[in-house]
């Protein structure tokens, strides 16, 4: 009777990254999806409907990884795909400025060691605030009178190091 069961290999939750929401709901400071990418809205313009009777909505926004500059152009009564974004804190254990591995402590008491120092890109240049972060995180490291903490945001299954945080 068993035997006949299916058996699923695969454990994952089957939970999308990113949510619908129509593109005349953008705002600025809002996040979306570009060609694939997780932006954040740094501009928006509306146009008054045409000939065809569409209004268009033109977002201008940064994908929050690169900080590349992306546009879109689609009309406000269409669905745009949204991502799920999360910011979580962590405190920093060790930074190793050569390799760019970063051991962080998870609440849990358990150490995260999957990520890497922002200036360390799998796609394109680092920015500036990526350079800015990371030397905040090494120099206070290696003067060792507070404790580091980062800023991690998560989006369509990549992380990175944003922001510094000193206790």
């Amino acid at each position: 009777m068993a035997e006949d069961e299916p058996t699923f290999e695969s454990t994952e939750s089957g939970a999308s990254h990113t949510y619908p929401q129509q593109a005349g709901e953008i705002r600025k400071g809002s996040f979306l999806m570009i060609k694939g990418h997780p932006c954040k809205c740094v501009e928006v313009s509306t146009s008054k409907t045409g000939k065809h009777g569409h209004a268009k909505a033109h977002i201008v926004a940064v994908d929050i990884f690169t900080g590349k500059k992306m546009e879109d152009l689609c009309p406000t009564s269409h669905n745009l795909e949204v991502p799920f974004v999360k910011k979580t804190e962590f405190q920093v254990l060790s930074a190793d400025k050569d390799t760019g591995e970063v051991s962080l402590l998870q609440e849990d008491g358990s150490t995260k060691d999957d990520l890497n120092l922002p200036i360390f890109v799998n796609i394109g240049e680092p920015t500036d605030e990526d350079k800015k972060v990371t030397e905040e995180i090494i120099s206070e490291m290696d003067k060792g009178d507070k404790s580091v903490f980062v800023i991690v945001q998560a989006a369509c299954g990549m992380e990175k190091i944003i922001a510094t945080k000193l206790v």
